[in-house]
């Protein structure tokens, strides 16, 4: 069996996604996510450039020889551009020798250790008022986790909170648009969100909350102290994650659960907080973080110090990658939750789907491989539209994280 050619797919239903096309010998094809936000010419153009004339006369069920070709092959590795093509090439593979075989992609993975998979919601508002009424919109849905943000009063920009009445979405138009940031004014109202939130709804509901990489360590530690009473199911990247022993301090002094890396994009992002359980949860998507080769053995490696996985899965990557997450989560013992934003209606014009939101959970049909499809004669009538997330200010001007 070998690859006989691949195409790079670039449309904007709504949104811009990159999928990966591999076509071999027999017949068969698949399909890998290779979508990043705000930066889809650079993934596709490292696809068409160097990945995809390398991949022609390749076998691909080689999949662990081509991933390290790909990845220890290329001098300058690494990086999120580098990943996600790496993610994209790896993941198609396995949907080939999911078809191939004629059996879903969880089998190649171990089976189904569960039937079903937990996902959680994202409910926002302006105000917390808003945000209560959106929390009860989620809940009404089924959704049994919901992650919670809010405009901060004093403050014009937050993120997650749509500016509005359309669903939140960061990236937008031509070059990237500032906003800007108070901590202060943030550490001080956080609290009182997740008090009321409480309040009202009660223990029952698991509720996550992300910080967006925006707090200093002792800044950290002292919002996750302060909503310890309100058992939080994960506080997201509390801080940048660039610095591995920035978690130390949290994890000393505070029992609520962290959940970081949805901007990592390998294993050595992780190795220090892993193996020091600094955390509980890993964000790395597979769309980012070299595909399914390279995250299944991140998250076996996490299994061992008791940390389970909580996959980003936001609506900038493509119903490619989120059946492929579906697949993995049924697969191994340390799932703990998927993020999941439903995709705009116009996104099933472009790609089947084979998967169903019920009651909290999402569920996946037994089509072999990953199960979706793209239709490229609809995904022509969206051409790529340029569009950059945004950079952030502090009140005074200075640069900050986004």
């Amino acid at each position: 069996m070998k690859i006989t050619d691949a195409k790079v797919i670039v449309t904007c239903p709504g949104r811009n996604f990159v999928t990966l096309k591999i076509y071999t010998d027999q017949g068969i094809y698949g399909l890998g996510d290779a979508t990043l936000n705000g930066m889809e010419p650079a993934v596709a153009s490292y696809l068409e450039n160097f990945c995809i004339p390398a991949l022609i006369g390749k076998d691909p069920r080689n999949t662990e020889d081509l991933w390290h070709y790909f990845y220890r092959g290329a001098y300058w590795k690494r990086g999120s551009v580098t990943m996600s093509a790496i993610s994209a090439i790896d993941m198609a593979l396995w949907d080939i020798k999911g078809k191939m075989l004629n059996t879903p992609l969880y089998n190649l993975l171990g089976g189904e250790s569960r039937e079903k998979v937990m996902v959680y919601a994202h409910a926002n508002g302006k105000s917390l008022e808003e945000a209560i009424e959106s929390v009860a919109q989620e809940k009404e849905k089924g959704f049994k986790a919901i992650r919670v943000q809010s405009g901060i009063p004093g403050q014009p920009d937050t993120y997650g909170v749509a500016k509005g009445a359309a669903f939140y979405e960061p990236a937008h138009p031509g070059i990237p648009h500032e906003e800007c940031w108070d901590t202060s004014k943030y550490l001080n109202f956080v609290p009182r969100l997740f008090e009321k939130v409480r309040e009202v709804f009660g223990n029952d509901l698991h509720l996550l909350h992300d910080v967006h990489h925006r707090c200093t360590p002792v800044e950290a530690t002292r919002l996750a102290k302060e909503l310890e009473p309100f058992h939080l199911f994960w506080l997201e990247d509390p801080v940048t994650g660039e610095l591995q022993e920035g978690l130390r301090m949290i994890r000393k002094q505070s029992s609520t659960p962290i959940a970081i890396g949805e901007v990592f994009n390998s294993v050595y992002d992780y190795t220090t907080l892993i193996t020091e359980q600094l955390i509980d949860y890993i964000r790395m998507p597979l769309v980012h973080g070299g595909g399914i080769t390279h995250v299944k053995k991140v998250a076996d490696f996490a299994s061992v110090y008791h940390i389970q996985t909580g996959f980003h899965g936001a609506t900038d990557l493509s119903p490619v990658n989120l059946a492929a997450a579906i697949h993995f989560n049924k697969a191994i013992n340390n799932f703990g939750l998927q993020e999941y934003m439903p995709h705009q209606e116009i996104v099933q014009e472009v790609f089947r789907i084979n998967y169903q939101f019920e009651d909290g959970f999402l569920t996946i049909d037994n089509t072999p491989g990953i199960g979706v499809d793209i239709d490229e004669e609809k995904a022509s009538k969206y051409p790529y539209s340029p569009a950059s997330l945004p950079i952030n200010r502090k009140m005074d001007g200075t640069m900050f994280y986004w």
